[in-house]
């Protein structure tokens, strides 16, 4: 089944969302399908973490209507999003920095004996088939995080997520911070992760790493959704005009796109 005839895994309808008289997110609609990266760019205020907040429950939208695989759902707070399967990396990954992989996997979660003792060696052999699909070359499985690198925190953060059976996953600036090495990393990990039928919004800055892993663009300005590309069919400069200048592929003058450039 092509992403064209597929019910997409999320439909976010005319959403809406103010703060007092500050209205972060107007009117937008935005979907990924699955098996599909959604890169979702702009500037700092320009409404797409706040757009993105509404399907983890982090803060519900005013109105609007979100669907999943077609059918209308309700997202009041963090917990009906993870019993839709969405589940949301943060920048900071949210990890406990002094315990190790198999402790933040199941942190909140864990895995019992009939006793009601911590099922130490269950966890850590999760653990281990989980990042064995995901990243086969990581073994250091009883460190404390806080020894690991960049990359291979951000492989534990997606192995919990999957885990627990995401089908939707927001990535919020994924390899923010990370050297070239680790970056590719995490880009192999993401096409893993397409290739199960995961559907994924990406939060970033980066518009080459936005060009490398996007299927389709969206490019949010001052609350709204200028539009929505494929990498393909436009330029990274056309892209920063949708970010700086709001301005539609082909309605920015090529002076206005040359002093982009400078």
């Amino acid at each position: 089944m092509t992403v064209a005839q597929a019910t997409p895994l999320v439909e976010m309808r005319n959403i809406n969302i103010s703060f007092g008289g500050l209205h972060a997110v107007r009117d937008v609609s935005i979907d990924v399908f699955p098996g599909e990266l959604v890169g979702l760019v702009g500037h700092n205020g320009a409404g797409k973490t706040t757009l993105m907040r509404a399907l983890s429950g982090a803060h519900p939208a005013d109105s609007g209507e979100i669907l999943i695989n077609g059918k209308s759902a309700t997202i009041r707070n963090p917990r009906d999003a993870k019993n839709l399967a969405i589940e949301t990396i943060y920048q900071n990954l949210a990890l406990a920095e002094n315990i190790d992989a198999p402790s933040n996997m199941f942190l909140g979660r864990e895995m019992t004996t009939r006793l009601g003792n911590l099922d130490d060696s269950s966890m850590e052999s999760e653990t281990r088939k989980i990042m064995g699909r995901l990243n086969p070359n990581f073994t250091r499985f009883r460190q404390p995080v806080l020894t690991l690198s960049g990359g291979q925190r951000q492989a534990i953060a997606i192995a919990r997520a999957i885990y627990f059976n995401a089908k939707i996953l927001i990535m919020d600036e994924p390899t923010a911070a990370l050297g070239p090495a680790e970056t590719a990393q995490v880009q192999t990990l993401v096409r893993q992760l397409k290739s199960e039928g995961i559907g994924i919004f990406l939060i970033s800055h980066d518009i080459h790493d936005v060009f490398d892993q996007s299927d389709r663009i969206s490019v949010m300005y001052h609350g709204r959704i200028v539009e929505t590309v494929k990498p393909g069919e436009v330029t990274s400069d056309e892209v920063l005009g949708m970010i700086i200048l709001g301005k539609r592929p082909g309605e920015a003058t090529e002076e206005e796109l040359t002093a982009l450039r400078t």
